[in-house]
Formats: structure tokens, sequence, C-alpha cells
């Protein structure tokens, strides 16, 4: 049966904590214009920074969310 899609950090592919590669692959987007929103978020004010810390800290690595992945 098919489990519902979990929203993750990848491992592979990934720049800094792989939190922006993580949300493209959950949306099915290609993960550039992920970076790029979030470049532009953070150089908004710096409440971009602390969400991907917050995420980075919080979201699950793939291999975590999915075993034997």
């Amino acid at each position: 049966m098919n489990e519902p899609k979990k929203l993750c950090r990848v491992e592979h592919g990934a720049m800094l904590a792989g939190v922006c590669g993580g949300i493209a692959e959950y949306f099915n987007l290609d993960p550039g214009i992920i970076r790029l929103l979030w470049v532009i978020f953070c150089f908004a004010g710096t409440v971009g920074i602390w969400l991907y810390i917050a995420a980075a800290i919080i979201l699950p690595k793939k291999s975590e969310a999915y075993p034997g992945y």
C-alpha cells in the first residue's frame, strides 16, 4: 500500500542541510527554484535564516523517515 509522502531533508544533492532539496522533492519542483526563493526570502529579513535553521533541526533525514532508503 502506498504511504503518504513525508517532508524530510535529502542527503544526496544537498547544498547545506538538504532542506531546500527536501521541500523541492516533496512538491515535485526543481531544487534550484526553491533555493532561489529561499535566498530572496532571506534578503527580505532574517526570518528566512531562522526558518532554515529550524527546518534543518526539526526535519528528519530521508534515511530516517524512510528506513531502507
